[in-house]
């Protein structure tokens, strides 16, 4: 099932894993375990919703530490989706703050705008992706963040507040070069899904991960979502998880013409220090 033996496994960070999804229910802890078999040692928890942000902080509580044996480090980010962001009230925002200071949560997102779905109106969703923003500097957090048909807006309501940001990173970026280059203009991070393993929707991808530096650039799986469509052999019920991140920092280290123990290497460090709390 899983790509990669014990013998050639990197030590990994997933930055973004769904681990509070329904799909997970059932064996979340193997899930971890075979993760951390897998060298997937560090997984960060998106949380999407204030409820899911909730259960992610839980999920994340008291593994934050050092994961030492066969236990990986779960961390988590607290944040309310651009779908949701019509429940995104005062009492809403407020409890976000409240999670977010806990050591386990280290970035506020997931965020950001989507209007390829438009599941909420986009003034809410402009409103609580600026609120989320402003909570995120006042708190001294990096941004998880989310965009879809949307960069225009986004670009520009991100600009506006970037400087007061530690730190921003575009996550499961699936843009033209045009926009990558406008993200690292002003110094955001790149998240890299199986969307690069995709031939029919991601092969632009493969030709523009080299341009983000090697202290721009970090791995996701985005699981349950996103199975890398070239994955063999591929699992019965599609679901994808941090187990299969090898598959993707193999793709990255063609695409880069690099060593996967360099890429490795340098999106994990990346990561270390983007998800550190002060």
């Amino acid at each position: 099932m899983h790509p990669q033996s014990h013998h050639d496994t990197h030590e990994l960070w997933d930055i973004g894993i769904n681990l509070g999804h329904a799909r997970f229910a059932r064996d979340r802890d193997q899930v971890v375990a075979r993760a951390h078999a897998a060298g997937v040692r560090t997984l960060v928890i998106t949380g999407t919703s204030v409820r899911a942000s909730r259960e992610a902080a839980v999920l994340a509580r008291g593994r934050s530490g050092g994961g030492g044996g066969q236990d990986a480090v779960l961390l988590a980010t607290a944040g309310v989706h651009p779908h949701d962001a019509r429940h995104l009230d005062d009492a809403a925002l407020a409890e976000l703050g409240a999670l977010a200071r806990a050591p386990e949560v280290r970035a506020i997102g997931e965020c950001g705008l989507d209007f390829n779905r438009d599941f909420s109106p986009r003034p809410d969703q402009e409103r609580a992706f600026r609120q989320q923003l402003e909570l995120a500097a006042s708190l001294g957090l990096p941004v998880f963040l989310h965009e879809r048909d949307a960069h225009e807006r986004f670009l520009a309501i991100l600009g506006s507040l970037r400087a007061r940001l530690p730190g921003a990173v575009v996550h499961c970026f699936t843009g033209t070069r045009a926009e990558l280059d406008a993200y690292l203009a002003i110094d955001c991070h790149i998240g890299i899904t199986g969307w690069i393993c995709d031939e029919r929707r991601g092969h632009h991808l493969a030709e523009l991960v080299s341009r983000v530096p090697r202290d721009r650039l970090m791995l996701e799986t985005d699981g349950p979502f996103l199975l890398p469509r070239d994955l063999r052999p591929r699992p019965a019920d599609g679901r994808n998880e941090p187990a299969f991140l090898p598959h993707v920092l193999a793709a990255v280290a063609r695409a880069t013409g690099r060593p996967a123990a360099e890429v490795a290497a340098d999106t994990s460090a990346t990561a270390a220090r983007f998800f550190a709390r002060a």
